[in-house]
């Protein structure tokens, strides 16, 4: 591009969309925003796309250069999508900040090839402890003396991290980053210690974590005991060492005026021992979300939500769900907060004090929170409570049980809507713009509401405009919206137990996959059974391609975890499970070249 063409962009200011801002959920380098010296060629550089695509774009590009107008959104979506697709990477939970649970770059796999003939279980590697949390994954990552792999890390529940390669042969990892010294004391938390069975034998880190690309920083929250004082913190790795990154960790910190549950003079205060955080991490705008609920509902607790600088590690706001009541926490099956493209947070509660309709209120049980930064504090700016929020709190018919999944804008009158469900077995499809707040006697406010599904656990999982949604009947629903609204497609066989969130691969529209871990019952926690893993034609769901039982000898997964996300990334899945990662893909290199 000329100097003259871009003089005239903007004024003979950088033009850049606002969008630009959250490509890097840490849009900042030395603590200056990317909009303030980007030209658009460093744009086309920043998000990967080479100079092949530049050529195929320089013609759009100049002449909207020349007219001084930005690149229009569709177009960057565009350009973002066909970098992700020479280079995936899953940096957070369900994929994206919209929490859709698809990954529309997958090239390898296809339902052609998805069988018993092709495909299978590659290798497992050995980790210290339980794997809760979904791995992530980073291709082509330049690690010290080394050199360029394709990694994924795992967190366990004895705090610690690895770094595999995935392509490696060795159990050993490229790196692991350790939280606890058992010969100084530190050590994780048992489940004794925190009174509840569902996570055992010990709870380190749980929550998925989060990484930004761009400082190549790894956001993870781990549990210790430490001389027998309860810590919960945050800790910035270099995901390249797993090196403590300036600052980090930060302990977990905070206190609320309320007259809630455990209030103390008027003040309620994080209690790092009751207050258990199971959601994935969530990174935008610059900001570190961490949520928290409880431990088998061991009181008193409360929903905290917290942000954090993800430069600096420090506090940026805090709010509690049930300040002047209790519990209403924040834990979602392990599925993630979600944002919009405005940084709007939106987080599910479960069973606890509602009185959010009356002037003042300030908690908000059983209830769809919209939530937004502002300054120093954290806004409720809009909420759902369902019309019988006192039944579901009586009954411990948690929402909060799956968390909120964003669909892509949609045609109608309702282009920005969210999906969440509970263990009532009610699925709601939200107007993101309008939650509708609560209503008395009924839910018509709301855009829709279907009855018919078991308890949900988990999050949903959304493709080309199908929503996949698993229940406590151990099967998986494929729901299409029509008309604005969600209709009933298909339904999968029977599992032989349940799964929670469903993920979907895919090469854009085409090649579909719908993938699910089977897992086991919340009363199963000190039973062993092998987690199974499942593949649908996502087109389909009545069509199984293939599970790993089919095949046991060879395929058959390590014994599961609850609540387990797979996690698919050019052409492999990885399924946590205790002590182990398992990785699944194709066989032989015949497969992979007639992909």
């Amino acid at each position: 591009m000329s100097q003259q063409s871009k003089a005239k962009l903007n004024g003979g200011k950088p033009c850049v969309p606002k969008i630009l801002n959250r490509l890097s959920p840490v849009s900042h380098f030395s603590g200056t925003p990317i909009c303030e010296f980007l030209d658009i060629y460093t744009i086309v550089n920043y998000i990967g796309i080479g100079t092949l695509l530049c050529e195929i774009w320089r013609g759009t590009l100049e002449i909207l250069l020349m007219q001084k107008r930005c690149v229009i959104l569709p177009m960057l979506y565009m350009m973002i999508g066909i970098h992700s697709a020479s280079h995936a990477q899953v940096l957070t939970a369900q994929y994206d900040n919209f929490r859709t649970g698809a990954d529309l770059h997958e090239t390898v796999l296809k339902p052609s090839n998805v069988n018993t003939r092709d495909f299978g279980k590659l290798f497992s590697r050995t980790v210290d402890g339980d794997v809760f949390a979904q791995p992530l994954y980073v291709p082509s990552l330049m690690i010290p003396g080394v050199g360029k792999r394709n990694v994924v890390f795992v967190a366990t529940e004895h705090d610690s991290v690895y770094a595999f390669d995935v392509n490696g042969t060795r159990d050993a990892p490229l790196w692991k980053a350790s939280f606890v010294d058992s010969q100084h004391g530190i050590t994780t938390l048992s489940e004794h210690d925190v009174f509840c069975p569902f996570i055992t034998p010990e709870v380190g880190i749980t929550p998925t974590p989060v990484i930004d690309a761009a400082s190549k920083t790894m956001y993870v929250m781990a549990r210790t005991n430490e001389h027998g004082v309860f810590a919960q913190k945050l800790h910035a790795l270099d995901i390249t060492n797993g090196k403590e990154k300036p600052g980090s960790p930060v302990v977990i910190s905070a206190t609320v005026q309320g007259s809630g549950d455990g209030a103390v003079g008027g003040k309620i205060s994080f209690d790092p021992l009751k207050e258990n955080p199971r959601a994935a991490l969530l990174l935008v705008g610059g900001e570190v979300y961490l949520t928290w609920a409880s431990s088998c509902d061991i009181g008193p607790y409360h929903g905290w939500v917290m942000a954090y600088d993800a430069h600096t590690l420090q506090q940026r706001a805090v709010l509690n769900t049930s300040p002047d009541g209790g519990d209403a926490g924040i834990w979602q099956s392990d599925a993630g907060a979600a944002a919009d493209d405005e940084g709007n947070i939106y987080v599910a509660t479960g069973n606890g004090t509602f009185n959010g309709a009356k002037a003042g209120g300030r908690d908000f049980g059983d209830s769809v929170l919209k939530l937004r930064l502002e300054g120093q504090r954290l806004v409720v700016r809009d909420y759902f409570t369902p019309f019988n929020q006192k039944v579901l709190d009586a009954k411990d018919w948690d929402l909060g049980s799956q968390g909120p999944v964003l669909l892509p804008a949609q045609a109608g009158a309702h282009p920005h809507l969210l999906v969440v469900a509970g263990k009532e077995g009610k699925l709601y499809l939200l107007d993101r713009d309008k939650l509708g707040k609560f209503q008395e006697g009924s839910d018509s406010q709301i855009v829709q509401s279907i009855k018919g599904v078991k308890d949900a656990y988990g999050a949903a999982a959304y493709w080309n405009g199908h929503i996949y949604f698993t229940d406590r009947s151990d099967t998986t629903r494929d729901f299409a919206i029509e008309n604005g609204l969600l209709v009933t497609k298909g339904v999968t066989a029977r599992m032989s137990s349940p799964g929670a969130t469903p993920i979907v691969s895919a090469d854009g529209a085409k090649d579909a996959i719908l993938w699910v871990v089977s897992t086991k019952e919340w009363n199963e926690a000190h039973m062993d059974r092998p987690a199974v893993l499942h593949a649908y034609d996502a087109r389909d769901i009545t069509h199984e391609l293939y599970n790993s039982e089919q095949k046991s000898e060879r395929d058959r997964a390590d014994m599961t975890v609850r609540f387990a996300i797979p996690t698919i990334a050019d052409g492999h899945i990885f399924v946590g499970a205790r002590g182990r990662l398992d990785a699944y893909g194709l066989l032989n290199s015949d497969s992979r070249s007639q992909k």
